[in-house]
């Protein structure tokens, strides 16, 4: 009997854990190719204005679904992430990659682990300081630093990046977010959803998104961002799944696309979580 048959019909943690890991890296290589062939073209439209529902009761309630109690930005927060990103090359971090995110917003930290390949980055911020690791050592040559990146003002993009993503919709309760006056009924890749445009004071920033909810629970469905809406730039990403993380409910799954061309840019996927 082959050797991978003997390990599916065994019940060790070994032969499971094995068995797991090949699945993550067989997704890696087939979801871009079957995203290229499934990407939805990057179209929506406005069905109708909705009445009796402004656009911050309508963030509030989702925020009721997606944070019950209040935990986001109270307390700490962790998960991994399986982040497929065919479209970068592999020695830039790309075809996918295993991060780890840990976020205690009431003590201003944040901590990236994230191996590429074979190479293992850690990027930690506390507050206005930054700590970086490669494959264990601090002690890192100016070429190592570029290569990787491993610089404070790229760290805390990264930290920003991340915790406006995986703190939607709460974040959009931020001062300098400016929600718009109504919500639309729109359609939304086939789905009629409620849809809220936000848009920030200068100093916040300069891109203008469109939120997507579900006009039953709330939650949040997917939404876009453009640069300069006008030209069609930006990205479009549609939510699927949800996962617990401590009482938060959050997008288990987030695929991005590209709006001038629909072309799949990568996933994020929690595999893992802790409160």
């Amino acid at each position: 009997m082959p050797a991978i048959i003997r390990c599916a019909l065994s019940s060790s943690s070994a032969c499971r854990n094995i068995l797991r890991l090949g699945l993550i890296w067989l997704t890696a290589i087939l979801a871009p190719l079957l995203a290229v062939a499934q990407a939805p073209a990057a179209t929506s439209s406005i069905i109708r204005v909705v009445t009796g529902l402004t656009a911050s009761e309508l963030v509030d309630k989702s925020i009721d679904y997606h944070d019950p109690h209040g935990q986001w930005g109270t307390m700490v927060h962790a998960m991994r992430l399986f982040e497929s990103r065919p479209g970068i090359p592999p020695e830039r971090g790309g075809n996918y990659r295993i991060t780890d995110l840990t976020f205690n917003l009431p003590e201003s930290y944040f901590r990236l682990e994230q191996q590429r390949g074979p190479d293992r980055i850690v990027r930690e911020v506390r507050g206005a300081t930054c700590t970086h690791w490669l494959n264990g050592r601090q002690q890192l040559v100016q070429e190592e630093k570029e290569a990787f990146g491993l610089d404070c003002p790229r760290s805390m993009r990264m930290r920003d990046y991340y915790a406006y993503l995986w703190g939607l919709p709460m974040k959009l309760k931020d001062p300098g977010t400016l929600l718009s006056a109504t919500v639309h009924e729109a359609d939304f890749f086939g789905d009629t959803l409620l849809e809220v445009k936000v848009t920030y004071d200068p100093e916040v920033g300069g891109d203008t998104w469109y939120v997507y909810f579900d006009p039953d629970t709330y939650a949040m469905r997917g939404y876009r961002f453009y640069h300069d809406e006008a030209s069609n730039d930006g990205e479009y990403i549609l939510l699927e799944g949800e996962e617990a993380v401590g009482e938060l409910v959050l997008p288990a799954s987030r695929k991005w696309y590209r709006h001038a061309d629909s072309v799949f840019l990568g996933e994020d996927r929690i595999i893992r979580n802790t409160p």
